[in-house]
């Protein structure tokens, strides 16, 4: 490897150190674990949403919510689910026709999105609200996005780099389920 090619990997891994290693969120991943447990304790569910990366990181976190920590989680990426309410309602209501549907008050709704602008997003976070529903918001870019100035508990990532914002933000969510199982090492 070229000097050249080492500084820009260690740029790079810079970019992720400075934006993952941010002691100023945990109060908030904090409060995140007790509104899940509390959500569980009462029969509720946690709820995960995002567009593309975002989505994917949504489903991630919702199985493992479910699977590891035993605590009742969905997304709502079903290929079906999203053209069937696209199509009926419009691509930006689709979320939160999803919410009219699925959401009970007392449910916890966690929103995925690298720029907190996207309209399905907001649309959907003002629906939970709406709803009586808890929000979470993982967003980056502009601190000043739609979402991270939609109540609720919001996280955000000073970064303008999608897949350091998206990595970010999986990183944080897994944090807070590994806190509730207890441990960062288990098996599947």
């Amino acid at each position: 490897m070229t000097d050249t090619e080492f500084r820009w990997f260690d740029d790079y891994f810079n970019l992720y150190r400075d934006a993952v290693f941010n002691t100023d969120i945990y109060d908030n991943l904090i409060m995140v674990k007790d509104l899940w447990m509390t959500a569980h304790t009462e029969g509720k569910k946690v709820m995960f949403c995002g567009n593309g990366g975002s989505a994917a990181i949504a489903s991630h976190c919702a199985v493992d919510l479910s699977k590891n920590a035993g605590i009742r989680a969905v997304n709502f990426n079903e290929a079906s689910l999203i053209t069937c309410l696209a199509n009926d309602f419009g691509y930006e209501n689709w979320m939160a026709k999803a919410i009219d549907l699925y959401a009970d008050a007392g449910d916890v709704l966690v929103l995925v999105s690298s720029s907190g602008n996207s309209k399905n997003i907001v649309n959907c976070a003002l629906a939970a609200k709406s709803k009586g529903v808890s929000l979470v918001s993982f967003t980056g870019f502009d601190k000043s996005n739609t979402l991270n100035n939609i109540d609720g508990i919001n996280f955000w990532v000073d970064s303008m780099a999608y897949n350091v914002v998206e990595m970010t933000h999986n990183i944080w969510l897994l944090s807070v389920i590994d806190k509730i199982i207890g441990k960062a090492e288990y098996s599947a």
